[in-house]
């Protein structure tokens, strides 16, 4: 007498794009995500107006000469701006932004306990990490695309212009100025996903992401310390914000690119470590 065996279905894991969707939206969900898009689109309107009634353009001496050469032109150049405020930008806040989604990514979803029912279930612990990563780009890129292309308009309305006026004093045309932003924004985005992937790796050793910011953060202050102590050259290389100054060649006529380039191969190798290191660590985690 034959006994039928039922078959259990083998359970399969979500498709990648519905996973990848999934965390696009729940990231949107969170306030702090949309109060953080509002102030990168906020922060070049308030430079723009700020640029536009100030008696003098933006001048004066200090450690990052080229950021200084990038403000001393702002004024009535108005395609100018979305290149001055991502200077700016890049000293502080989008870091912070970078890190804030990074430290929620794995912390935050470990501290609200969700990150032990994803690591429990059968879901790839490979892609799991993968999903978390793409989100963190997708609205770091989304971050500072946002505040390029409101610098554009606030830059054009309230400043004025119809060409980009260069550090090397020519005048770039409009079309080939918008290009200079792009590139601009693309290089900045390389710079703050080498922050996310080192606050991600971060991430995955703590259940509290107040430690992933306060970490993170004070790593790039002190890094930023670190080069501008020229009897340190030697260590400059290695340094995650060595490189973030050299950006602004991007305002200059013709375009100088071997420092460009030598940041994008150290920004690379940042996002390369963190992750890897976020890997080894999230695949070896019990909870």
């Amino acid at each position: 007498m034959s006994v039928a065996v039922s078959q259990v279905p083998n359970r399969t894991n979500a498709p990648i794009l519905r996973l990848l969707k999934a965390e696009l939206r729940f990231m949107l969900r969170r306030p702090r995500t949309m109060i953080a898009l509002g102030v990168a689109a906020a922060v070049p309107i308030v430079a723009g107006i700020g640029v536009s009634v100030a008696s003098a353009p933006p001048a004066g001496g200090g450690p990052d000469r080229a950021f200084v050469g990038v403000a001393a032109i702002v004024g009535d150049n108005g395609l100018v701006l979305p290149v001055f405020v991502l200077l700016l930008s890049m000293t502080m806040l989008l870091p912070l932004v970078g890190t804030m989604w990074s430290a929620d990514a794995i912390s935050g979803e470990a501290a609200a306990g969700g990150l032990r029912n994803l690591l429990l279930a059968p879901v790839g612990r490979v892609r799991l990490l993968a999903v978390k990563a793409f989100g963190v780009a997708v609205f770091t890129l989304g971050a500072v695309a946002i505040m390029a292309a409101v610098g554009v308009v606030a830059g054009l309305v309230i400043l004025g212009g119809d060409g980009m006026l260069t550090m090397s004093g020519t005048t770039l045309p409009f079309g080939e100025s918008l290009g200079r932003i792009a590139l601009l924004t693309v290089l900045v985005t390389l710079q703050v996903w080498a922050v996310a992937a080192i606050a991600l790796a971060i991430s995955t050793t703590t259940d509290h992401p107040l430690v992933v910011l306060s970490v993170t953060l004070g790593g790039v202050i002190v890094f930023s310390v670190l080069t501008v102590i020229s009897s340190l050259d030697w260590l400059h290389p290695v340094l995650i914000t060595s490189g973030w100054s050299d950006l602004a060649d991007v305002a200059r006529d013709p375009m100088p690119t071997d420092a460009i380039g030598d940041g994008v191969l150290r920004a690379a190798c940042y996002i390369l470590i963190g992750y890897s290191l976020a890997l080894a660590r999230i695949v070896t985690r019990d909870g």
